[in-house]
C-alpha cells in the first residue's frame, strides 16, 4: 500500500487543481451579454456540426426589450440554417416573433447551410426553397419547411411533400420540379455554403448580426435580441 501512496497523493492533487481551474473558468466567463455576444471574425462558432440553442433565459436576467432609438437603415440579421436541423426548427418560431417585434428596424436574411452528412433531406429542402424563390415565394416555402419539419425530415423521398407545398402556394409545378434539379438552384446553394465557409461557420443555426457572428451559447431568443439592440444603439450613436 505504501508504494502506491505517492501516486494516490498525485491523483488527489491533480483532481483539486482541475476543480480549481473549472471554478475559475466559470467565474471568469461571466461577462455581460452585450460585451461577450459575438464570435471573433473568422472563428468558428462551435466545433460541433450542429449547435443546440437554448430557448430559455436565465431566471436572473431581465426580459430583453428593444431600445427606443431611430435608425436610418435596418440592422441585418442573417441565419445560416439547415431545414432538417432540429435546433433550427426550434429557433424558427422565435425568429418570426423577433421579426414582428422589431419591424423595419431589422432585415432578416436566410442562407442555406445543409448539413448533408447528418441530414439526408436537408439539401432537397434547400432546393425546394430556392425553386420557390425563383417564383417569388421563398418565404412562404421557408415557413412551410420549418413548420412541418417533422412531416418530411425522415422520409425516403420528401419531394412529393415539397411539391404539395408548391401547389398550395400556387406555383407552376412543372417549373418548380425542373428548377429543383437545375444548376441555377444548385449554384445558389453552393454560394451560401461558400459564404459560411469564409466566415468559419460549421454548425446550424448560426446567426450573424450586421456582420458579427453570435456565439453558440448566445444563439437563443434573448441573445439575438441583445445583439440586435447593441447594433441599433451603435447605429443611433453614429
Amino acid at each position: 500500500m505504501k508504494r502506491y501512496l505517492p501516486f494516490i497523493i498525485i491523483v488527489f492533487v491533480l483532481a483539486a487543481a482541475v476543480g480549481t481551474v473549472v471554478i475559475l473558468s466559470k467565474y471568469g466567463s461571466g461577462k455581460s451579454a452585450t460585451s461577450a455576444t459575438f464570435v471573433p471574425p473568422n472563428q468558428p462558432a462551435t466545433p460541433n456540426d450542429t449547435q443546440t440553442p437554448s430557448n430559455q433565459s436565465s431566471p436572473e436576467v431581465a426580459p430583453v426589450t428593444k431600445p427606443n432609438v431611430k435608425v436610418t437603415s435596418p440592422v441585418v440579421v442573417q441565419e445560416y440554417g439547415d431545414y432538417q436541423c432540429p435546433p433550427c426548427g426550434a429557433l424558427y418560431p422565435d425568429l418570426k416573433k423577433i421579426e414582428g417585434e422589431y419591424g423595419n428596424q431589422i432585415r432578416f436574411e436566410f442562407h442555406y447551410f445543409p448539413l448533408t452528412k447528418m441530414h439526408k433531406n436537408a439539401l432537397s429542402a434547400a432546393r425546394a426553397a430556392e425553386a420557390a424563390h425563383l417564383q417569388n415565394k421563398f418565404w412562404e416555402m421557408h415557413d412551410r419547411l420549418y413548420r412541418n419539419q417533422k412531416a418530411w425530415a425522415d422520409l425516403e423521398d420528401p419531394r412529393p411533400i415539397f411539391v404539395s407545398y408548391a401547389r398550395e402556394l400556387g406555383l407552376n409545378i412543372s417549373q418548380f420540379q425542373s428548377d429543383m434539379d437545375s444548376n441555377r438552384v444548385e449554384q445558389a446553394i453552393v454560394a451560401d455554403i461558400q459564404k459560411a465557409a469564409a466566415l468559419g461557420i460549421n454548425g446550424t443555426p448560426t446567426i450573424v448580426i450586421d456582420g458579427q457572428q453570435l456565439r453558440a451559447d448566445t444563439t437563443n431568443p434573448d441573445g439575438i435580441r441583445r445583439g440586435i439592440n447593441l447594433m441599433l444603439e451603435k447605429r443611433a450613436a453614429s
